[in-house]
């Protein structure tokens, strides 16, 4: 059994190490339109380009590792399944499990792996590239905002974005925490800085929203007020020098903590429970992923390379695109975002094992 072990890892290596690489460059090609727009645009030197391009590999490792074991599964054992050499080792008495367990042990050590890269390396990357666009002296004030994250630069405020889209905000949460009284939130569907001239100051129109207001007999409570237009000025001179690092540059720790501090100002910190918890679920995404394209490339005789690689798409892609719809609702806190950001893990899992049950019982 051994040397079949050493055969299996052995014919894994090389194409896990392809996909690797080949999926890496492919994403960060998908990057340099936006790193040639802010040389072009905001005027970003190359060598401060370059250093955030270089930036981008380890955070998309998060991603190109566990597709690549995905691929590599698919691609390996679909030779083999061609070869017939599955069928000669099944006619041999070799139960099908015991070709699986080697890659079970290997997926093990790749979620360690990927929950290494998401608590520590993504984050330190992350911060990285922030620093290094800081220190461009770059003075546009959506520099400092990022979707999903809470943002404490401004004077007297917390805010949270849901998106930005060139100037646009959408989904505009402001939070105006006060000592010893409630905290006051605006929320609007749209919202946009406006500069000031002349002033050190800026001005975020919002459009559509609603507005904790005091109640004039009782401060300590507030009522709505809906508006269709609403300003709220900005002081830069008052802006904190100390930027706070934003919840993707955040390790676990420092994730929990700020959830921890965002409730005691009562500050809704699902953003950041979605967060957390994605990062923990798709710690799980390389075992999930082998034991997923396991069955389906023992079963399918296919000697195409092509069709396997479309194959492993298809199945890697329902996996992050319903990860991240519900990790768009768990920020909302339409339903408990702890059981929503492990609803495809759930789904994952109970598909492989029902998959590789009826493959070993037949």
């Amino acid at each position: 059994m051994r040397i079949i072990r050493n055969y299996i890892l052995r014919e894994c290596l090389q194409p896990f190490t392809l996909s690797i690489c080949v999926l890496t460059s492919v994403f960060l090609l998908g990057y340099l339109p936006q790193l040639a727009n802010k040389v072009i645009n905001n005027g970003v030197s190359l060598t401060a380009m370059g250093q955030v391009f270089l930036y981008y590999i380890p955070i998309l490792l998060g991603y190109t590792l566990p597709i690549a074991c995905l691929i590599t599964v698919i691609l390996t054992f679909g030779h083999m399944s061609s070869e017939n050499e599955i069928l000669a080792m099944r006619a041999s008495g070799i139960h099908l499990f015991r070709l699986l367990t080697p890659l079970i042990f290997v997926g093990i050590a790749l979620c360690l792996v990927v929950y290494i890269l998401n608590d520590r390396v993504i984050p330190e990357a992350y911060d990285a590239q922030t620093r290094i666009l800081q220190e461009t002296g770059s003075q546009d004030p959506s520099a400092m905002l990022e979707p999903g994250s809470f943002i404490n630069a401004f004077d007297k405020y917390v805010i949270f974005i849901y998106r930005i889209d060139g100037d646009l905000l959408y989904g505009v949460r402001i939070y105006q925490p006060a000592p010893n009284k409630p905290t006051r939130t605006i929320i609007a569907q749209q919202g946009e800085f406006v500069h000031v001239p002349g002033k050190d100051q800026l001005m975020l129109k919002l459009l559509n929203g609603t507005s904790d207001e005091p109640d004039l007999r009782n401060p300590n409570n507030f009522y709505k007020l809906n508006f269709q237009q609403s300003f709220i000025r900005m002081d830069l001179s008052k802006k904190n020098t100390k930027t706070e690092k934003k919840s993707k540059a955040m390790t676990l720790r420092e994730l929990s903590m700020k959830i921890v501090s965002l409730r005691k100002i009562s500050i809704d910190p699902s953003p950041l429970i979605a967060e957390y918890h994605r990062r923990m679920a798709w710690s799980l995404s390389p075992l999930i992923f082998i034991l997923l394209g396991f069955p389906f490339a023992a079963i399918t005789h296919r000697r195409a390379k092509s069709a396997n690689l479309l194959y492993a798409l298809l199945f890697a892609a329902p996996y992050y695109i319903l990860s991240l719809a519900c990790q768009g609702m768990a920020s909302e806190n339409v339903f408990n975002p702890i059981l929503l950001m492990w609803v495809p893990n759930l789904l994952g899992i109970a598909t492989a094992l029902f998959l590789n049950w009826k493959l070993c019982a037949s």
